[in-house]
């Protein structure tokens, strides 16, 4: 008798649960209506919770004047990338009028994008500088400050609300995110939105990317869509993908005003995948955190005791997608073949692996091959991030279970059997030598020789 009313009850939570997460997750019409986005709530509550994050730190130091934001704009730039360790050699340039920015966007004065693990920043020369840093619990931050006024005393770096029109939509599925374009551009820079626009991962085919933004450093003969243009005719959409194969950038515009001529094929791919792969993150993070707090309000209002472990059938449904949908980031399911003559150049390859975490036997998951694929190894650099540490402590114990298991496993119908065994005991080893909590959860110390430290 007491099992079948435990059981009743359990039916009865589980659908209450079930309408409750159908409703959150989906963003009913009632959600719509009111024109809030359910990372504005609890347990969220996205723009009323202060950030911890590099931006802060720089504020403070700003306005203890341990540092000076003076000099011409490039150095200036050049200083605030420094502040917030993001390389100059991951310069990438979007000439479409694509951004906050876009009354100063032209092809001859591209925006600049620099990005470092867990920063990004934008820039146009006479315009704003524009900063994204990763929280742990609330995903990105936007901020921007004028450099203009600079001449006027210490910048404030403020949160940019306006950023969310479009890195709180459906770009990113309904929560703050980053994310790169492709679009088709005119001569002047604005896109043919009618011919379609969509946004970039490691997963897009390559003859797809790069709309409306320059690259440099292919040398490959498959096109792509960038340093071209197009127009319309009738209505008809007319682009040729441009011949030029560059490794600078003065046949297009002067780059002087940039603190490099180049906007490197190679940074352009891992950004790429570096936003998908913190998009997912941010939703994992969101969605499991929602989940948790309706089981546990729901728990309290039937004096049940309250749990982080997904209990209800709906609650253990978004935990298992979720889990599913960070694996298979991780782990480039279904990414997109790259051409021959993905080279780049050797300055942001050099950057992009200073203080990699190495293993014993000198790998690291930041290591490239450019030869039909980003990495040699398989799996996100960005396991080391925050922001997968923050991860709720269900979620996280459940991805590295299911990478365990994809990474031991020889069954050829496993989700992740697409990597050869070879890779599979590399990333592991990688892991077990780099990644503490991996080794602790996989039962086998992190070696104590493994070099690095950064991500």
């Amino acid at each position: 008798m007491i099992a079948a009313a435990q059981t009743s009850r359990h039916r009865r939570l589980t659908a209450v649960a079930s309408c409750v997460a159908a409703v959150g997750l989906a963003g009913g019409p009632e959600l719509r209506g009111q024109g809030v986005p359910d990372y504005e709530k609890p347990p969220v509550s996205y723009s009323a919770t202060a950030p911890a994050d590099a931006v802060a730190a720089l504020q403070r130091r700003i306005s203890a004047q341990e540092i000076a934001l003076a000099g011409t704009d490039q150095e200036v730039l050049a200083k605030v990338l420094a502040e917030l360790r993001v390389p100059v050699a991951s310069q990438m340039l979007v000439f479409s009028k694509t951004s906050l920015q876009r009354g100063r966007i032209r092809p001859q004065r591209p925006r600049a994008i620099y990005f470092s693990d867990d920063a990004f920043v934008g820039w146009v020369p006479g315009g704003l500088v524009e900063i994204t840093t990763m929280d742990p619990h609330l995903g990105p931050i936007f901020y921007a400050f004028d450099l203009p006024a600079l001449r006027k005393g210490p910048p404030k770096i403020v949160r940019d609300g306006e950023c969310l029109s479009c890195h709180g939509g459906s770009f990113v599925r309904d929560i703050p995110g980053v994310f790169v374009r492709t679009v088709f551009p005119n001569a002047a820079g604005e896109p043919l939105l009618r011919h379609g626009t969509q946004v970039v991962d490691d997963q897009t085919p390559f003859a797809d990317r790069w709309g409306g933004w320059y690259v440099t450093g292919y040398r490959g003969t498959v096109p792509h869509r960038g340093n071209a243009f197009a127009t319309e005719e009738n209505g008809r959409l007319v682009f040729e993908p441009a011949t030029q194969r560059p490794d600078e950038l003065s046949a297009f515009f002067d780059p002087s005003d940039y603190l490099a001529a180049t906007s490197d094929v190679v940074a352009l791919l891992v950004c790429e995948h570096q936003t998908a792969m913190q998009n997912t993150l941010t939703r994992a993070a969101f969605a499991t955190r929602k989940m948790i707090a309706y089981q546990r309000s729901l728990q309290k209002h039937f004096k049940e005791p309250e749990t982080d472990e997904p209990v209800y059938d709906s609650v253990q449904s978004v935990f298992a997608g979720a889990v599913q949908e960070v694996v298979d980031r991780l782990l480039f399911r279904q990414e997109a073949a790259l051409p021959e003559g993905v080279e780049g150049g050797p300055v942001f390859r050099a950057a992009f692996a200073a203080g990699a975490r190495r293993s014993r036997a000198g790998l690291a998951l930041k290591d490239l091959d450019l030869r039909g694929r980003i990495f040699a190894q398989r799996c996100s650099y960005l396991i080391y991030s925050e922001a997968f540490g923050a991860l709720p402590e269900p979620l996280k114990a459940r991805i590295f279970q299911r990478l365990k298991v994809a990474l031991e496993t020889r069954d050829p119908r496993d989700r992740y059997a697409y990597l050869p065994a070879e890779e599979r005991d590399r990333i592991r080893a990688i892991l077990l030598d780099t990644h503490p909590e991996a080794a602790r959860r996989w039962g086998a110390p992190a070696g104590t020789t493994a070099t690095g430290t950064g991500q």
